[in-house]
Parts: structure tokens; C-alpha cells; sequence
């Protein structure tokens, strides 16, 4: 990759870290439905008036019943369970479990796409699983009933984005991402709003609650999407990929920075056996740290 697409990954790993920081503040003054909506029709409202500003509006006729489908895994199902984990987890500690996401891509597309499991696969998801049980066995939250059920509707959230990658593929080959963006987030919108009507937040948020929606909303997901997509196209979607390892160590940082998290020494070698597993998946090769070759202009 080049230059400018490392420091576009790393703006992008840093804003999807920092987004568990402002789910965790936020959350237990809205609820997790209210917060969802929020940060899905600001997201998906401001993602269209860019669109409409470069002319390029999605045909939402076309593909609502994708739109829909895919605005529930991708993000009504997932943001609402890591908003639900939040209320019992730190940020640091959600932001490990979401880094699982791959791991789960790798098994939904063997079962959903005949994906053929290789060798190094099965290591990797044996690895990755692996360091989910040091994550979780070491974990400084209490394993009860509200521990064990944040851990696994965090755990379930990653599970989500991995139907949703999957579904993806086969649904929106060929769509512009700008598109797909819009119409997942306000098809979020849609499923979520009865929800969120039904379950007000708890009081009236304070000015913080309120920047936190707004740090949530736009840069940690509508600039994010547009990062996400530029970096697509410039450097390829397995180097984009890649970000997902680097999601949680920005988790972690935001986390301790801004709200005093500790993390145990045992959580983030599981945080590396985890990431070792990715790296066995995915199939990322160190590869991506070479500098791209020079390109004479024609």
C-alpha cells in the first residue's frame, strides 16, 4: 500500500475504535434502540445530502428489500447487541470480541458460499478461538448471567457482520458502495424506529450524551464509510481489510485514555493470538507493509 493509504487505515482503525468509546457513555442514558437510530439516520441523512450533492442519489426502488436485509445485519442487529454489551462491558473489552468478525465471515461463507475450509483456516479459526478464551477466561468482568449474556451479544454482533459480509457478496456485486451505504443505514433506520419509540431513553441526554451520538454518527460512521470505500478502491479490499486488526488497539487506547480502562496483561496476548488467527484467514500477508511499486506515467 502507499503512503496515504496506511494513514487513511489508521484514521479509519482509530475512528472505529473510538465508536465503542462513545456507545459505552452514551448507552445507559438512551438505551441501546434510541442510540442506534440516532446514529444510523444521521449517519445515512448526512451519507445522502453528499449524494445528492455529487449527483449520484441511490435508486432505492430498485433494492429496498436488499437495502433492508442488509441494513439488519450490517447494522441494526450488530449496533444494537454492542450497545447492549456495553451496558455490562468496558470499551476495550467489546472492541477485543468485535475483532472475531473475520473469524466468523470465514465459517458463514463455508456453510452459506461452499467456501472450502483450507488447512490454514481451520488453524486460524482454532487460533482465534483460542485467543477468545483467554480474552473471556481472563476477563476482568464478572462471568454471571449479565456478564456471560454483554459477552455474548457482543460475540453475536460480530457473528452479524459476518452474515452480513457474506450477504454482501452475493447481493451488491457490482453496486456502488456509496449506494449501499446509504440505503443499509436509513433500511436500519426503518427496522429500528418502532423499537426505539417503544423504548425511550432513560432521562434527557446531557451535552456529553449528545457529542458522543454526534462523535458516533459522523466521523466514527459516515466518514468512516466514505474512508472505508476510498481505501477499497485505492489499495484493494484485503488491505482494507486488514483494519479489523487494528480496530482494538485504538479500543483500547480510547478506552484507557478517556475513561480510566485497565487491561490485563492476559487480554492482550489473547488480543494477539486472536489477531494471529485473522492474519491465518484472511490470508493478509505481510506483504502489504511493501512499498507499492512505482508506476511510470504513460
Amino acid at each position: 500500500m502507499k503512503l496515504r493509504d496506511w494513514g487513511l487505515l489508521l484514521v479509519l482503525a482509530a475512528l472505529w475504535g473510538a465508536s465503542f468509546l462513545f456507545i459505552r457513555v452514551a448507552v445507559p442514558t438512551l438505551r441501546p434502540f434510541p442510540l442506534v437510530l440516532a446514529r444510523v439516520l444521521i449517519a445515512g441523512g448526512l451519507l445522502l445530502l453528499y449524494a445528492s450533492l455529487i449527483r449520484q442519489q441511490p435508486d432505492f426502488r430498485a433494492r429496498w428489500r436488499q437495502y433492508l436485509l442488509l441494513g439488519l445485519l450490517n447494522n441494526a442487529v450488530p449496533f444494537t447487541l454492542i450497545s447492549v454489551a456495553s451496558l455490562n462491558l468496558t470499551a476495550s473489552f467489546a472492541s477485543i470480541l468485535n475483532a472475531t468478525t473475520p473469524l466468523f465471515s470465514a465459517i458463514v461463507a463455508a456453510i452459506w458460499l461452499k467456501d472450502r475450509l483450507s488447512i490454514r483456516k481451520l488453524v486460524g479459526l482454532a487460533i482465534g478461538l483460542t485467543g477468545v478464551a483467554l480474552v473471556v477466561g481472563w476477563s476482568p468482568i464478572p462471568l454471571d448471567t449479565a456478564g456471560l449474556l454483554a459477552i455474548s451479544a457482543s460475540l453475536g454482533a460480530a457473528l452479524s457482520y459476518g452474515l452480513a459480509s457474506v450477504y454482501g457478496k452475493v447481493a451488491f456485486k457490482g453496486a456502488q458502495p456509496l449506494h449501499t451505504a446509504i440505503g443499509q443505514l436509513l433500511g436500519a433506520g426503518l427496522l429500528i424506529a418502532p423499537l426505539a419509540v417503544a423504548n425511550p431513553p432513560t432521562a434527557a441526554p446531557t451535552t456529553t450524551v449528545i457529542l458522543d451520538v454526534l462523535g458516533l454518527a459522523l466521523p466514527c460512521t459516515a466518514l468512516a464509510y466514505l474512508i472505508y470505500f476510498r481505501l477499497i478502491t485505492s489499495a484493494g479490499p484485503v488491505s482494507a481489510a486488514s483494519v479489523t486488526m487494528l480496530v482494538p488497539f485504538f479500543g483500547i487506547l480510547w478506552g484507557a485514555v478517556f475513561l480510566g480502562e485497565r487491561i490485563q496483561v492476559v487480554q492482550f496476548i489473547g488480543l494477539l493470538v486472536i489477531i494471529a488467527g485473522l492474519v491465518l484467514v484472511t490470508g493478509i500477508q505481510l506483504r502489504l507493509m511493501r512499498p507499492a511499486p512505482l508506476v511510470s506515467p504513460s
